[in-house]
C-alpha cells in the first residue's frame, strides 16, 4: 500500500497534485469494490480516535463506517469528557493517544488546535473540519466532480456564498490541480486574504484560473459546477439575521442555475438550509449531485485512512 508524503492531513496543501490524484484513484477503486459488497481489510487491527468539538453527521458516520469497512475500529471520544486543552493539555493528549491508537480524526473550531495536536502526536492526525479549512470535504468534492465530468482540467467551479472553510479548501485544491474557480461573495464575507495569497501562488505554478467577485452572475456564467454552503456556519448563530440580509442575492435557485452551462451540476456540502442558500427545486433537481457528493465522503475518507494508516 502506497503512503502519503506527510503523516498528517491538516490542509489540502499537505498534498501534492500527484497525491491528490492518488487519493481519487484509490477512492474510485474502493467505491467500485464496495458496490460489489467487497471491502478490502486494509486496516485490520488498526484503530482511530475521533475527537469532535463541533456537531457532526456526515464526517462522524463516514469515518466510523469507513474504518469498520476497512477492518479497523473507530473510537468516539466525548469532547467534554476529554476536557480537551482544559483538563489536560493538547500535547499530553496527543502523546497519550499516540500510545493507544493509529490515528486521530479531530473536528474543532480553532485550526491551531489541530496543528498543535499533530505536532505532538507520533501518529496520523486528520482534520475533520476547523473554522479555517475542511480538506476531507474538498477531496470528496473533487472526486465527485471527476466522477460526474470525467475530467478536472478545464472544469470551472462557481462558488456562491460565504468565503468560509469549505471555500478555502476548494480554492486550495483547485489551485493545486490547475482548475478554474471563481467565488462570488458579498463584501465583508470574502475568503481569508492569507489563504488567497497562498492560493494565488499555487495557481501561478499550476496555471489555475482563480478569482473572487461580488456578483454571482459573474461567477456562474459558463460554470460546470455551482457550489454553495450555508450562510451561517456553526458558532455564527448570533449573526444569522445580519447574514441573511447580506446574502439575500446569493441564493442558488433555478434562475441562477440557468446562467451556467446546460449540463452544470449543483453541489452543497450539507447540511442545507433549504429556502436560504439553495432552493428545494434546485436541491431536488436533475442538476443536483448533493447526495452523491455526501456518499463520496465515505469512499474518499476510506482512501485517506488507507493511505495514512495502511502498510
Amino acid at each position: 500500500m502506497a503512503k502519503l508524503r506527510k503523516k498528517d492531513l491538516i490542509s489540502i496543501r499537505d498534498l501534492s497534485k500527484e497525491e491528490v490524484q492518488m487519493v481519487l484513484n484509490l477512492a474510485k477503486f474502493l467505491k467500485s469494490k464496495a458496490k460489489k459488497g467487497i471491502n478490502p481489510q486494509i486496516l485490520k487491527g488498526k484503530t482511530i480516535a475521533m475527537i469532535f468539538e463541533k456537531p457532526s453527521n456526515r464526517t462522524r458516520v463516514s469515518f466510523e463506517v469507513g474504518m469498520w469497512q476497512l477492518g479497523g475500529l473507530a473510537i468516539d471520544l466525548d469532547f467534554k469528557g476529554l476536557r480537551f486543552g482544559i483538563g489536560e493539555s493538547i500535547p499530553d493528549i496527543a502523546r497519550t493517544l499516540s500510545r493507544y491508537v493509529n490515528g486521530i480524526v479531530i473536528r474543532t473550531f480553532k485550526h491551531e488546535n489541530v496543528k498543535e495536536l499533530a505536532r505532538n502526536a507520533s501518529i496520523a492526525v486528520i482534520n475533520g473540519l476547523t473554522d479555517l479549512s475542511h480538506p476531507c470535504q474538498a477531496l470528496a468534492d473533487l472526486f465527485t466532480i471527476w466522477e460526474k465530468k470525467g475530467k478536472l482540467r478545464g472544469v470551472k467551479i462557481a462558488y456562491v456564498g460565504d468565503g468560509n472553510n469549505v471555500c478555502h479548501s476548494l480554492f486550495n485544491i483547485a489551485s493545486i490541480m490547475g482548475m478554474e474557480m471563481i467565488a462570488a461573495c458579498p463584501k465583508g464575507y470574502q475568503p481569508d486574504p492569507n489563504v488567497m495569497k497562498v492560493v494565488n501562488e499555487d495557481a501561478k505554478r499550476s496555471k489555475a484560473v482563480i478569482g473572487v467577485v461580488n456578483d454571482p452572475a459573474d461567477a456562474v456564467i459558463g460554470a460546470d459546477v455551482i457550489y454553495t454552503d450555508v450562510w451561517t456556519s456553526m458558532g455564527q448563530e448570533k449573526e444569522s439575521a445580519k447574514r441573511k440580509k447580506a446574502f439575500k442575492n446569493y441564493q442558488v435557485n433555478l434562475d441562477m442555475v440557468k446562467k451556467a452551462k446546460k449540463d452544470a451540476i449543483v453541489m452543497h456540502c450539507l447540511p442545507a438550509h433549504r429556502g436560504e442558500e439553495i432552493t428545494s427545486d434546485v436541491m431536488d433537481s436533475k442538476y443536483s449531485v448533493v447526495f452523491d457528493q455526501a456518499e463520496n465522503r465515505l469512499h474518499v475518507q476510506k482512501a485517506i485512512l488507507a493511505l495514512l494508516l495502511g502498510g
